[in-house]
């Protein structure tokens, strides 16, 4: 039987909605399963209580997603990327430090924010039961795409870096930069103040910086804000 947002879909010649409906559609569906799997989790979240959040059909729903692991995937996915940090590093300056400053300071921002710290408990609290929790994730490309960009960077500023150390110092700074502070996020000892994570922010960067440096026995000179830059080699 059609739910009440079925109706409401504006349908062109053949009965088949509009673009611009059939998005509104499929954004209204994710909004469903977005509240109810981070409110109740994945294993309480059924196909049928989110068609019904929705107010839509079962049939409507199967039609956009094949499946709850379908479901779940475009839920991640579209959790992940709300937060991403931006792709494009600052105009000026563009030296190293700056660029993993505003780096951080976004992604630690986005590792906090609600709807990111709810889905990481989810994953935490499922995944075990769950495999499409994890595979959703991974297939999110969130991290991936941070440690392709963080790599990037170093190698520009750093060209006697090879590519996977470049990949290991950015695993290392992305882990560094945000488990902490997740943690104390979820209750493990008390969140960080803003004061707090821009100076765990710019001690992280110092931290990688000044490994690089040591690794490549290059002397850091001291940016103006007085973290150290790796130098060029």
């Amino acid at each position: 039987m059609p739910g009440p947002a079925d109706a409401g879909v504006a349908a062109s010649r053949g009965g088949r909605p509009s673009r611009e409906a059939a998005r509104q559609l499929r954004e209204r569906i994710l909004d469903a399963a977005t509240d109810l799997m981070l409110e109740q989790g994945y294993g309480s979240t059924s196909i049928e209580a989110v068609a019904a959040r929705a107010g839509v059909s079962k049939r409507t729903l199967y039609h956009r997603f094949a499946d709850k692991g379908a479901l779940v995937q475009a839920v991640v996915g579209r959790v992940v990327d709300a937060a991403r940090p931006a792709d494009a590093a600052p105009a000026a300056p563009e030296d190293l430090a700056s660029r993993l400053q505003a780096f951080g300071r976004q992604a630690l921002r986005a590792a906090l924010s609600p709807r990111v710290l709810a889905l990481y408990r989810l994953i935490i609290g499922e995944s075990h039961r769950f495999p499409d929790l994890l595979s959703a994730v991974a297939m999110s490309g969130g991290r991936a795409q941070a440690v392709r960009q963080l790599s990037a960077w170093m190698r520009q500023e750093l060209p006697g870096l090879d590519e996977q150390a470049a990949e290991f110092a950015a695993q290392q700074f992305l882990q560094m930069l945000v488990s902490l502070p997740q943690l104390r996020a979820m209750g493990i000892g008390a969140p960080m103040s803003p004061e707090e994570g821009e100076q765990w922010v710019q001690r992280s960067v110092r931290l990688l910086l000044d490994g690089l440096r040591v690794a490549g026995g290059a002397q850091a000179p001291a940016t103006p804000s007085g973290v150290p830059c790796a130098s060029r080699r």
